[in-house]
């Protein structure tokens, strides 16, 4: 019986499945409608964005034209380079040296779907002045006490 192999995702995979779903959710997209204009299942579009199946180069394509976005857009923010703590640890897995070099990933709120939503939906608002005085508001109201006693 062949033993099942257990791999952690490699870090690129994991880098450009997480941007796949931040440009899906900017622009409005659920995964079952971007697999359906992908002819491929949401399943795999889940996989992809977690970085568990690899996205071919072809298929990264036809996810950029679907989605409006460069390819190279997919591979912002990653270096490639190996931190200093991952050259010291060449016995690091992929996806553990990964976590160390951006412990706060899945604590970034850029990357929360409710971030996503509100900018996507910021950028639609068509009058600007208004736009403008919502983000005043919100400055206003995200103010703590202290900072509101110093002006």
């Amino acid at each position: 019986m062949a033993q099942k192999k257990t791999e952690c995702p490699n870090p690129v995979d994991v880098h450009v499945g997480m941007r796949m779903r931040m440009y899906r959710t900017l622009h409005g997209l659920s995964q079952e409608k971007l697999a359906e204009k992908l002819d491929i299942t949401f399943q795999q579009v889940q996989k992809y964005e977690k970085g568990s199946s690899r996205i071919s180069a072809g298929r990264l394509w036809e996810i950029a034209q679907v989605l409006g976005e460069p390819v190279e857009r997919f591979y912002e923010g990653f270096s490639g380079v190996p931190s200093q703590k991952q050259k010291a640890n060449k016995d690091t897995l992929p996806l553990e040296s990964f976590a160390e070099e951006f412990p706060d990933l899945g604590k970034n709120p850029l990357a929360k779907r409710e971030t996503l939503e509100l900018v996507r939906s910021y950028y639609r608002i068509p009058n600007r002045v208004a736009a403008h005085k919502i983000v005043d508001l919100i400055n206003a109201l995200s103010k703590t006490d202290e900072e509101t006693k110093k002006k």
